[in-house]
C-alpha cells in the first residue's frame, strides 16, 4: 500500500483533488481528470472507455516492462508513467500530444 499512498500524495501536491481508495483512483484538476493506476504487477490495463488520460505509478524495477506492454497494446488514451523511488519521483514517460492519422 505504500506505493498507493505515494501516488495519492504526488497528485495532491500537484494540486489535484484525489478521489477513491485502493490502487486505482481519480485525480481531478480544473477540466482534467486523470485515472491513476498504481502498478505492482501490470496484468490488465484500463479500457479506453474509462477516460482520456491515464497515469501509471510504478517502482523502478517495473517501468521497462510496463512501458513495453503499453506500447504493444497501443491504448486509445493518453498515458504517462511516474516512477517512485523511495521519497523521490519522476515522470519516466509521457507521450507527445494526440496521435494524428492521415
Amino acid at each position: 500500500m505504500r506505493l498507493v499512498e505515494q501516488a495519492r500524495s504526488i497528485f495532491a501536491e500537484l494540486g489535484y483533488t484525489v478521489e477513491g481508495n485502493g490502487p486505482e483512483f481519480r485525480a481531478e484538476r480544473a477540466w482534467k481528470v486523470v485515472h491513476v493506476n498504481t502498478v505492482l504487477e501490470a496484468e490488465e490495463f484500463p479500457s479506453s472507455s474509462s477516460g482520456q488520460f491515464h497515469c501509471f505509478v510504478a517502482e523502478p524495477d517495473d517501468v521497462d516492462d510496463l512501458e513495453t506492454q503499453l506500447e504493444r497494446i497501443e491504448p486509445e488514451y493518453e498515458w504517462a508513467i511516474i516512477v517512485v523511488d523511495g521519497e523521490d519521483y519522476q515522470v519516466e514517460r509521457a507521450p507527445p500530444g494526440p496521435r494524428v492519422s492521415a
